[in-house]
């Protein structure tokens, strides 16, 4: 084994929730190597798309604003996916390198490390978000027994998930799993792909 996959979680689970804590502070920053280096940078383009989707939902907003907003929420998103392939192909690095052959009746899953990853990150903002909901002093009981069992919900998700991507991970590293790297392809940012730019360009 290569690696512990329970361990690598687990320190995603620390590098997430200390990030988005420490950027909310501060600017953004990427203390890490190897694929934790990744995983954060596949976090940061996580927590910059939150908030451009806060200021996109505001309706007080005007119209400039929000196509400014439109433009950078496609931007991240379109990295956020970027690096979700990212993450994917650093695991298949790690496996050549460390010589890991997947078995002769090795299966594929549904979904891969990287969008596990990407949503453990996403997961970590919603909590941190809603943690921030119970220290308004706008708020009556309704409002924090609400927020108290969407956390509760958000716990139990993040454990699952976390549980999961564990067991994913030393499936594939074991060899019974296969990993490949499931390119997105979006269209949209695409000048040649997408009919809106394309057309104005020729």
């Amino acid at each position: 084994m290569l690696f512990d996959p329970r361990t690598f979680v687990s320190q995603v689970a620390d590098l997430h929730a200390q990030a988005v804590a420490r950027w909310h502070n501060q600017p953004l920053d990427n203390p890490y190597t190897g694929v934790m280096a990744v995983v954060c940078q596949q976090h940061q383009f996580n927590f910059q798309l939150w908030h451009e989707e806060d200021i996109a939902r505001d309706p007080d907003v005007g119209d400039d604003r929000i196509a400014q907003v439109k433009r950078a929420i496609d931007g991240f998103n379109q990295q956020r996916n970027d690096w979700i392939e990212r993450i994917d192909e650093t695991f298949i690095q790690m496996l050549t390198t460390g010589g890991v052959c997947s078995k002769a009746d090795a299966r594929l899953n549904t979904e891969t490390p990287g969008s596990a990853v990407d949503r453990l990150s996403i997961m970590t903002l919603r909590i941190y978000h809603l943690r921030e909901e119970l220290d308004r002093d706008d708020i009556d009981d309704l409002h924090i027994a609400k927020v108290q069992e969407k956390l509760r919900r958000c716990g139990v998700q993040h454990a699952d998930l976390s549980q999961s991507l564990s067991e994913l991970l030393l499936a594939i590293f074991s060899g019974e799993k296969i990993l490949k790297v499931y390119r997105q392809m979006k269209m949209y940012n695409d000048p040649t792909l997408n009919p809106q730019l394309y057309r104005k360009a020729g």
